[in-house]
């Protein structure tokens, strides 16, 4: 397994995925940017280092002990995202700290973030999950909530919600996963043009296995892990 992760190419994955981001954009007639975000957990610092040199220019990380870490070795030379479950008593941690937290799954998580934030004196930018699929293993509102989770939010001063984040089940076809990224899509922009005072830009939707889908249905933030680093160090 070490020798397998050691022989890892990132430069020539890196490569790769930015070329299947293109092909993917142009099936849809694309000119936007899609933000390709380095997932990073269990990395190593080498392989890391290598993904950044070739220009990677944010990392996601799902536990708050390890992005703090990733902080304070790299310091302001990327943007940070929170990416995984976050636990109301850990808010304090990685406000003002992280360019997005990708998780925000409940008002009382919400309320949180705001809170802490107040406390700072700053606005924290947010996208909020979305269970599109009522997947029992996966946080999330669903869809048909999601309209009033927007209002409730909205209610708060210091959350600013950026976008709408989604993960689809690891065995679901492709017709299923088009349909789960078309219906967020579908509510981003119904919603989007609803609330006057939302500004939201950032779909937040694919990882290794489906972001090709994804981008064709309109993400334009996708979540990378093992297509760029290999298998993981468990």
């Amino acid at each position: 397994m070490e020798k397998e992760i050691n022989n890892v190419d990132v430069i020539e994955n890196l490569e790769d995925i930015r070329r299947r981001i293109e092909e993917a954009k142009k099936r849809a007639g694309r000119t936007d940017e899609v933000l390709l975000l380095a997932v990073t957990k269990t990395v190593d610092f080498d392989r890391i280092d290598k993904s950044i040199e070739d220009g990677v220019t944010d990392i996601g990380e799902n536990k708050v002990q390890e992005i703090l870490k990733r902080m304070d070795y790299y310091e302001d030379k990327i943007n940070y995202h929170f990416i995984g479950s976050l636990q109301r008593n850990k808010v304090k941690d990685i406000i003002g700290k992280v360019k997005l937290i990708h998780s925000v799954d409940s008002l009382r998580l919400a309320k949180e973030i705001d809170k802490r934030a107040k406390n700072e004196e700053i606005i924290q930018d947010c996208l909020l999950q979305v269970n599109v699929s009522k997947e029992e293993s996966k946080s999330g509102v669903y869809i048909e909530d999601l309209d009033d989770f927007v209002y409730n939010i909205l209610q708060l001063d210091n959350i600013r919600i950026k976008g709408f984040m989604t993960m689809a089940p690891f065995d679901a076809t492709d017709e299923e996963l088009h349909k789960i990224f078309r219906t967020l899509k579908e509510n981003f922009d119904k919603i989007n043009k609803k609330y006057e005072v939302l500004d939201m830009e950032y779909l937040s939707m694919g990882m290794t296995g489906d972001f090709e889908i994804a981008i064709e249905e309109g993400a334009n933030i996708v979540r990378v892990g093992s297509g760029i680093y290999g298998k993981r160090n468990y």
